[in-house]
């Protein structure tokens, strides 16, 4: 029995949301938005086709839930793998360049930055399993197993990655589209790798189905994230229980909406710091 994926037919199906589809910042012959950020026009490099003596520029290294996510998220008139600036961005869309990115944001930190110093809007787009499901596979990917993951992503877990650029979350022209999808994850077992799993370790990622998405467009979209009933002032122990995650986790919310101005720390109790929501 094969893995289910979606495959190219229901990938272009699922492509034309009306939310999504709706936000392609399509102005022409400006020199700003309403952000203030740089927008298409004649003169804008990534507005004129692109030709490319390789066919395969910005994919090569590309695994199978980035390359299906791309293809999921691209609208009609999307340019793809555009290079700009010394950098290869996923999809272009007017003046919007969008970059999807499944883990690591530190790894995209220089190429955020140098972008958004140029005066570009950029849009990261990051996937989070609601539902995992673990698939084992012999060497010749012969599927062994196949169950469910007990664990369960939200989309406050996109704070494990916004801890990489904090300084960023309140940029004009910076925004972030978290896709909550199902996903099989492959993993083959290799002797004395991934010792907390026995030796498995992941090999593939791929997309299942997307199942709904949350867009953050500014600080105002992270603070609807906070759960609502906590106690004032609270501290990062008080934010798990609310949100149902590891401490961890609320540390890391905890330390992002400081660094946007949402949170304020006032005091202590004990070792704890005790913050207040503005």
């Amino acid at each position: 029995m094969n893995p289910q994926y979606l495959d190219q037919n229901q990938v272009c199906c699922q492509l034309h949301h009306p939310r999504q589809r709706t936000q392609g910042y399509e102005t022409k012959g400006s020199t700003g938005n309403e952000h203030g950020c740089a927008v298409g026009g004649e003169d804008r490099p990534y507005d004129r086709p692109v030709v490319s003596s390789n066919p395969h520029i910005g994919t090569l290294g590309e695994g199978p839930l980035h390359a299906a996510l791309k293809q999921w998220y691209q609208a009609p008139g999307d340019r793809v793998e555009v290079p700009l600036g010394g950098f290869v961005i996923d999809l272009v869309r007017g003046d919007l360049l969008i970059e999807i990115q499944t883990r690591g944001f530190s790894s995209m930190k220089r190429k955020l930055a140098s972008l958004l110093d140029a005066g570009h809007h950029v849009r990261v787009v990051h996937p989070i399993a609601v539902e995992r499901r673990i698939v084992r596979t012999a060497d010749d990917g012969t599927i062994l197993s196949r169950r469910r993951s007990p664990k369960h992503g939200a989309a406050t877990d996109i704070f494990a990655e916004l801890v990489s650029f904090p300084d960023l979350l309140g940029h004009r022209c910076f925004e972030i589209e978290v896709l909550i999808t199902v996903e099989e994850e492959l993993r083959r077992h290799v002797p004395g790798r991934a010792w907390r799993r026995n030796g498995w370790v992941v090999s593939q990622r791929h997309l299942v189905d997307v199942t709904d998405s949350v867009p953050i467009r500014g600080i105002e979209d992270l603070a609807t994230l906070v759960p609502d009933g906590l106690p004032e002032p609270f501290t990062t122990a008080d934010l798990a229980v609310m949100l149902g995650r590891p401490r961890r986790a609320s540390q890391q919310m905890a330390y992002c909406l400081r660094n946007a101005g949402v949170f304020i720390d006032v005091g202590k109790r004990g070792g704890s710091v005790l913050y207040r929501k503005v």
